[in-house]
């Protein structure tokens, strides 16, 4: 893979909203749009959530930080209200920027703080609560299944019943549960039943596990500004380093916010894991097995969205890296503005098939919503 890139930023550019406002601006999108990052919650996770760190805050230190607030806080009961409305004001919010569908998931950390028997219940539930969300909006919304990693096995069990019986269009799963990460292998199967399946899986942030949280639990760093994307562009790594995608080629998963700062540094990762003196000093033996680049496995088993980076410079960088057709147009509603998620795609200077590819041709693809 070759990973030279012309420079897509001005020099003279010194910060963000100086390079944003040098670039092209284009007409409202007239494009069909699916958003595919777009987050939904019940009251009753919610109650369980609030139980939770009642009982049990010390065992999940970065949930206790971010979400103690943000579950009680009179200024985030506005996005509170919105994550449980998946009715009328989401609709009319979509209606208003253009959004024809979005894609619906249990918003993070979703039941990966619970023990196993709990989340196997509430992931159980929020599916079918999440089926007769589509059934009512059967035209505007699709799904992806909650599935319980605390219990591989009965994961990949929900993860066929949402396909195949609720008609769920693949599975989120929230970084990493209870500390560990998916490279394990008593978590394979769940990805056994995703190839077979056809479906991808969405790997979305939550902060960082506890055995790295110290040092983000000041000036905020461990919520969505950083920590977020230090977790899981590490969990990603992890998978693409531990042979996981030699075993289960055909395997999709989807990054958000541009591949979590990954596409930037797929160069110097490739350049580093090929040293033949750092190789010899890893006493790992996954680091022999590998068959691939790391940048093969990146471009070759993930795909990106585009939720909550809606800068010009960073969207071409992503263009230019890994091909329009690996890139698709998310919001990360109700945590981002809608209107600036439509804008950071009309505002990028590209062709009208790469906008239709961005925008739903991808997502169509990828989640067979065809009929939609």
């Amino acid at each position: 893979m070759d990973l030279s890139v012309a420079a897509v930023v001005s020099p003279l550019a010194t910060d963000a909203s100086q390079v944003t406002n040098h670039t092209t601006k284009f007409s409202k999108s007239v494009f069909k749009k699916i958003a595919i990052e777009e987050a939904f919650a019940t009251p009753e996770l919610f109650d369980e959530w609030r139980k939770f760190l009642i009982n049990d805050a010390e065992k999940e230190p970065g949930f206790q930080k971010l979400y103690k607030p943000f579950l009680n806080s009179p200024a985030t009961k506005e996005i509170r209200d919105r994550l449980t409305d998946v009715g009328a004001s989401r609709i009319r919010d979509m209606d208003q920027y253009g959004i024809d569908v979005q894609i619906l998931s249990i918003t993070s950390p979703g039941v990966q703080v619970f023990s196993t028997d709990k989340a196997v219940d509430i992931a159980k539930k929020s599916n079918d609560q999440l089926a007769e969300f589509i059934s009512a909006y059967p035209d505007r919304y699709a799904g992806l299944a909650a599935v319980a990693p605390q219990a591989p096995n009965e994961a990949a069990r929900e993860l066929e019943r949402a396909v195949k019986y609720l008609g769920l269009k693949g599975a989120i799963i929230n970084s990493h549960t209870h500390g560990e990460y998916l490279d394990q292998s008593k978590y394979w199967v769940i990805f056994e039943v995703a190839q077979a399946l056809d479906i991808p899986i969405y790997l979305h942030p939550r902060t960082p596990s506890p055995d790295m949280i110290k040092p983000f639990l000041s000036y905020g760093l461990e919520g969505a500004g950083w920590g977020f994307t230090v977790e899981t562009s590490t969990h990603a790594m992890r998978l693409i380093l531990s042979g996981l995608f030699d075993h289960f080629p055909k395997l999709k998963f989807i990054l958000g916010h541009l591949g979590e700062g990954i596409p930037f540094w797929l160069s110097r990762i490739d350049g580093r894991f090929a040293n033949e003196t750092w190789t010899k000093m890893d006493d790992s033996s996954q680091a022999k097995k590998r068959q691939k680049k790391p940048s093969e496995y990146f471009m070759d088993n993930f795909v990106v969205a585009t939720s909550g980076v809606n800068w010009s410079p960073a969207l071409t960088f992503a263009l230019s890296v890994l091909g329009s057709d690996r890139i698709l147009f998310a919001i990360d509603y109700p945590y981002e503005s809608t209107a600036k998620a439509v804008e950071g795609i009309d505002s990028t200077p590209m062709s009208n098939v790469d906008r239709k590819k961005i925008y739903h041709l991808n997502a169509e693809n990828l989640f067979k919503l065809k009929t939609l």
